[in-house]
């Protein structure tokens, strides 16, 4: 199956109760496969072509605020559209899934693949102090296993949650193995699992539940904040997610997510038959980000090289961490741009040039 379609097929079975999108290539067939599927015959899902992505996303802050799994999915220029709604749903403390299947830009820019959305990802990328969990996929069975994965982390912490992909983990085809069916929850089990926070009727003598981001008192605003933090440095203490790759006895570290960590698989291959000793880590948690291990390696390695489609920007977060561990070691980066994904032997080359030659 497609990358894009089995997100669809992966949000029915885990007993996603609505999905509310607006069609953007290179996602189209997220919604196009749930369409097809008709899932609200089958377990009740509700699946809403909205009248722009401004609607969707608010459509996901309704449905969320009543405790059910509901979710988004879009590719760059509709993400930037959300982005007032998605800094609602983090001050709301609302879970929800949003998938971002990447697209070049600036602008309207290319429909071909990119990483070029880290930065809006991981930084925020609406106002204020927030943060989402971002999982980074690099293959069509993690753009199955991560949607279950992304509701369980959004419920737990009551924050939404990206999948951030692009367009080559969207369109390409692989063997998948799909999830098992799961019951969508009832308002009681909802309220059993998650707590009492959801506006699931004023009942058994409760008080009301109001869902709400808007606080004009700025020492309750305040307050609110610093327990936004305290939950993000909760995800960094318990969330973080990584592989690594023949990095036990590496000189140099390749870091990359997403389609770049699998080019570099092969790279990691092609320079250690030239006598290389290079090694892969691979982010699979964008945020929280995996520097503890990145300061644990920088004391053992002569230097790391991120490998991005972007203009370089995970690449920064890779200098904090080695910064952080008191190492003087060099990061540097290779990407291509514009939806070129680079080759294998190109960052081989970049590593000789940069690492190895610099």
């Amino acid at each position: 199956m497609k990358g894009n379609e089995v997100i669809a097929e992966a949000a029915i079975r885990c007993g996603c109760d609505g999905y509310f999108g607006y069609p953007i290539t290179p996602q189209s067939e997220v919604m196009e496969t749930l369409m097809a599927r008709e899932p609200w015959n089958k377990t009740g899902m509700v699946v809403l072509q909205a009248e722009s992505e401004v609607a969707s996303i608010n459509m996901v802050y309704g449905a969320a605020a009543t405790g059910k799994k509901v979710m988004t999915s879009s590719s760059s220029p509709g993400i930037s559209l959300m982005a007032e709604g998605i800094s609602y749903l983090a001050g709301a403390e609302l879970p929800c899934l949003i998938v971002n299947v990447q697209r070049g830009g600036p602008g309207l820019g290319t429909i071909q693949p990119s990483q070029a959305d880290y930065f809006q990802s991981v930084k925020g990328g609406g106002h204020g102090d927030y943060r989402l969990i971002v999982l980074a996929p690099a293959s069509v069975q993690e753009m199955n296993d991560f949607v279950d994965l992304a509701f369980e982390l959004a419920f737990k912490y009551r924050n939404p949650a990206m999948i951030l992909a692009d367009g080559a983990i969207g369109q390409m085809m692989e063997k998948v193995h799909l999830s098992e069916y799961k019951p969508r929850l009832t308002d009681e089990q909802i309220d059993t699992l998650y707590g009492s926070w959801a506006t699931t009727g004023k009942k058994h003598g409760r008080k009301r539940n109001v869902t709400t981001s808007l606080e004009l008192a700025s020492a309750k605003m305040e307050e609110n904040n610093i327990r936004f933090q305290k939950k993000y440095a909760r995800m960094e203490a318990e969330e973080v997610r990584y592989e690594t790759i023949q990095c036990d006895d590496a000189d140099y570290i390749l870091v990359a997510f997403g389609s770049a960590a699998r080019i570099c698989e092969k790279s990691v291959e092609m320079a250690r038959e030239k006598g290389i000793k290079v090694g892969l880590l691979r982010p699979i948690t964008l945020f929280p980000f995996p520097k503890k291990i990145i300061g644990e390696m920088a004391k053992k390695v002569k230097g790391f090289l991120t490998i991005e489609m972007n203009a370089g920007q995970m690449i920064e977060d890779v200098q904090l961490a080695v910064a952080c561990a008191g190492c003087g070691i060099p990061v540097k980066y290779f990407g291509r741009m514009g939806g070129i994904i680079p080759t294998p032997d190109e960052v081989v080359n970049a590593l000789e040039q940069k690492l190895i030659g610099g």
